[in-house]
């Protein structure tokens, strides 16, 4: 059974759509990406699957159960978290708070402990920084205490939200051996990037989308030397050709 079904997902905001048609499988202890550029409806899509946005239309299922206009509070306790795009963490608390924070729907308190203990594991750098205001890190310590949050509420599938955006190489290249390490441990992944590299390079499966639509999917291995993808989709190579085939001055 496939742990998450998305099925013609639409979602408007009033007159603007935001995602159109787009459809997904993840299966347990899978790694999926969502490939796409800015605006292709990545976010949308994962913010729907999250509770955040309702769905306008077609249907979101998580383990055999609807959870397509369920409330965000009632989707993290089966199981779904969402690390967002640009963190929305409350700066003004510590970094400690902001974790305790994704614990929030935890059924069994008796875990918190462990959980802080594998979060600190997973970014050493959070338990430095455990009593310091997270408004004063950095953008990598941002991301990581994002991830953390949501790996508080123990899910059994994590969704992330370009977590390598605005990020120092050095920075990325540590949170995807995190992220490694974790599906290593048996968590299943739905990550939504503008890079093609860092996600095939981690994905089991893909999916291209278009203008909130789902145009095209396959293996990490057969999406990477896709020209389709590279060229049409996400404007890859686009720059490099223009250069190749202009006259010379």
């Amino acid at each position: 059974m496939d742990t998450l079904n998305v099925q013609n997902l639409e979602v408007r905001y009033g007159d603007l759509v935001g995602v159109a048609d787009v459809s997904l499988k993840v299966e347990m202890g899978k790694v999926v990406a969502l490939l796409g550029s800015n605006g292709a409806g990545k976010t949308t899509t994962l913010n729907a699957i999250a509770g955040l946005v309702p769905a306008s239309g077609g249907s979101i299922e998580w383990r055999g159960e609807s959870i397509t206009r369920q409330p965000a509070y009632a989707i993290v306790r089966k199981g779904l978290a969402l690390s967002p795009e640009g963190w929305r963490l409350f700066v003004s608390q510590t970094v400690e708070q902001n974790l305790r924070l994704g614990a929030t729907a935890l059924a069994d308190k008796s875990r918190m402990s462990h959980l802080f203990e594998r979060v600190y594991e997973c970014f050493p750098r959070l338990a430095e920084r455990r009593h310091q205001r997270s408004g004063t890190l950095s953008g990598g310590e941002r991301q990581m205490l994002a991830m953390g949050r949501a790996l508080m509420s123990e899910p059994k599938l994590l969704l992330l939200d370009e977590p390598s955006l605005g990020l120092a190489p050095a920075v990325v290249e540590t949170m995807y051996e995190t992220l490694h390490g974790l599906h290593k441990q048996g968590l299943t992944l739905l990550l939504a990037e503008q890079s093609i590299q860092l996600a095939l390079d981690i994905a089991d499966y893909a999916y291209v989308l278009q203008t909130g639509r789902t145009v095209l999917e396959g293996t990490a291995a057969d999406l990477e030397n896709n020209e389709q993808v590279q060229r049409i989709y996400l404007g890859v190579g686009a720059a490099e050709e223009a250069v190749t085939t202009s006259p010379a001055a």
